[in-house]
């Protein structure tokens, strides 16, 4: 499956979609070029299906005792990784970093990186993807509380 197969829910100002059960995130498959047509399973990219304009986000499973076989980096963006369940190692500039639920990591586009789950338990994680240096605004200040009062419809 890809994200092709999203059931997307639209409006004016919002986009949203159903993914199904972090458990069940291998059935989506993603294709690299350096996969030679092979996809890999366990990787979900939501920037096309939810029409994101400003960061890319994915949804991951890496299964017990695999890992990503190649180190990489980026132009232009910054990742956060956000681990959910599980636990593994990451691999930042020669340094390792143990991770499990809760570990949060940020990395900047010129870090070299990799990571692999050398547990007996599948681990998964999300990464957000944004252009470095690019927000204007810092914590809430971007926000803006509305005088309405809340009425949800019934």
């Amino acid at each position: 499956m890809d994200n092709a197969n999203l059931d997307v829910v639209q409006g004016r100002n919002f986009s949203g979609a159903q993914v199904g059960e972090l458990t069940d995130l291998h059935n989506y498959q993603f294709y690299h070029p350096l996969g030679k047509g092979r996809g890999f399973p366990g990787k979900l990219f939501l920037q096309e299906p939810l029409q994101m304009t400003g960061m890319e986000v994915s949804l991951n499973k890496l299964p017990a005792g695999q890992g990503v076989p190649f180190y990489h980096q980026h132009r232009e963006h910054e990742e956060l990784y956000i681990f959910l369940k599980g636990s593994g190692q990451f691999l930042i500039d020669g340094k390792v970093i143990e991770v499990r639920e809760g570990t949060v990591i940020r990395v900047a586009p010129e870090g070299v990186r990799t990571w692999r789950n050398h547990s007996q338990e599948d681990l998964y994680y999300i990464v957000v993807q944004a252009k470095a240096g690019s927000m204007q605004a810092k914590g809430i200040e971007d926000g803006m509380v509305l005088p309405e009062k809340v009425d949800w419809p019934a």
